[in-house]
């Protein structure tokens, strides 16, 4: 793939890394394209002192929307300080009072509708995916919406349908096999064992190879799955698929946890219930930016510990986004349902009102805790790919917190303020 340019600047990178970024990428210009000069370099080095953490809202300057995927910051390297960003406009949805996150401009609309259009079709004609009497909840997931929102420097809308067919296969997965729609944890690691060959081929003798490859198509969700596979394969590296098949296999991991603790009524400990979340979370969802943003970080660079940890760090933080947002509508639906209030609630004695709001601290703790790492990684290793994985990471993290708060079709906030 070729050499990345850098992102739409929406991010939730610290300032510090911001500039760092700015100076690296100006230095990477293509040819014809003026290298950042030592004064333009300059403003970098006085950026190192700042705070380790943005305001509240901050967001960096930068193009968004169609056309602008190809510009990159090395056209402003000359530039000594950014802009100062304009507001974003109003979005729908209230925001959790109290919640770390960052704004984000609108999505594309017309990506948006055409990315919905696309994952219907898809959903419909290609996979079966549903019965008609589930059009509305497909629909209500406005998962168009979610994936423009998280992937704005994907530089086609097939980059972007490449995400956007993955996140539906995982709902559709997660929903049919562990959820309210038929889901179970009885029986479920033989469920997630078979769907995950969809995602990592079954290697086995002539005799019995074609009776796996119909199993493939026994149920939407391994239908799914091995659709939205085929399509990533055809587009990402070897490097980059295999990546994103164990990423899924720890995502399959903590959904059996999670099942077993249901079939025991277990209510972990709340470090318990963490470990279990840094597995069952989002993580195969922002560790593909790379290859929907059209290039590869190179498996020895998401390798490094240091990455490995800015994503941990993402997935778990994103996640406890989807436990506070989803937090009435889960209490709604019959049996216990775990989420992180819940835990926190009844492990240490608190009220719910109480352990939703502690909750809360532990996702604002571990966002800066994310922002931290990512800005010292890109201290530490300047190299573009990483750089601009970062930031995308980053933006996922940005558009994923937008979604749930813009999605009033599923979520809802409790009584607490």
């Amino acid at each position: 793939m070729p050499e990345p340019g850098l992102s739409p600047l929406q991010s939730s990178l610290p300032t510090a890394a911001g500039h760092f970024a700015a100076h690296v990428l100006g230095l990477a210009a293509p040819p014809g394209e003026p290298l950042a000069s030592a004064e333009a370099a300059a403003p970098v080095a006085a950026s190192a002192a700042a705070p380790p953490h943005p305001a509240p809202g901050w967001i960096p300057p930068g193009p968004t929307g169609l056309g602008t995927a190809g510009l990159s910051l090395a056209r402003r390297a000359a530039v000594s300080a950014p802009p100062e960003p304009s507001a974003p406009a109003p979005v729908a949805g209230r925001p959790i009072p109290g919640l770390y996150f960052h704004p984000v401009p609108e999505p594309d609309p017309a990506r948006v509708d055409e990315v919905s259009r696309r994952i219907k079709a898809w959903a419909l004609d290609e996979v079966q995916l549903f019965p008609d009497d589930w059009e509305g909840e497909f629909d209500g997931f406005s998962v168009g919406r979610y994936m423009v929102a998280c992937h704005p420097d994907a530089p086609t809308v097939e980059h972007l349908m490449l995400a956007t067919r993955l996140m539906v296969a995982e709902n559709a997965v997660d929903d049919c096999y562990c959820e309210d729609h038929g889901g179970s944890p009885i029986g479920l690691g033989g469920r997630l064992l078979l769907a995950h060959t969809a995602l990592d081929p079954l290697h086995t003798t002539k005799e019995y190879q074609p009776a796996w490859a119909e199993s493939l198509h026994a149920d939407a969700p391994r239908r799914a799955y091995r659709s939205a596979m085929e399509y990533f394969v055809g587009q990402a590296t070897p490097s980059q698929a295999d990546r994103f098949r164990h990423d899924m296999a720890r995502l399959h991991l903590g959904y059996l946890a999670e099942a077993a603790w249901s079939e025991t009524d277990h209510v972990p400990e709340v470090w318990e219930y963490l470990a279990m979340r840094q597995f069952n979370n989002f993580r195969p969802c922002p560790t593909i930016t790379d290859s929907v943003g059209g290039y590869e970080l190179p498996a020895d660079l998401h390798a490094q510990p240091a990455m490995q940890r800015v994503l941990a760090l993402a997935g778990n933080a994103t996640t406890i986004v989807n436990d506070l947002y989803s937090y009435t509508k889960e209490l709604a639906s019959p049996g216990k349902h775990l989420n992180l209030p819940v835990v926190i609630a009844e492990r240490e004695g608190l009220s719910d009102k109480e352990g939703y709001l502690k909750a809360v601290e532990v996702h604002n703790d571990l966002m800066r805790e994310f922002e931290a790492a990512a800005a010292e990684l890109a201290a530490a290793c300047p190299v573009p790919s990483v750089v601009r994985f970062l930031r995308g990471v980053a933006v996922w993290v940005d558009g994923n917190h937008y979604w749930h708060q813009t999605n009033t079709y599923r979520y809802s906030l409790p009584d607490f303020w």
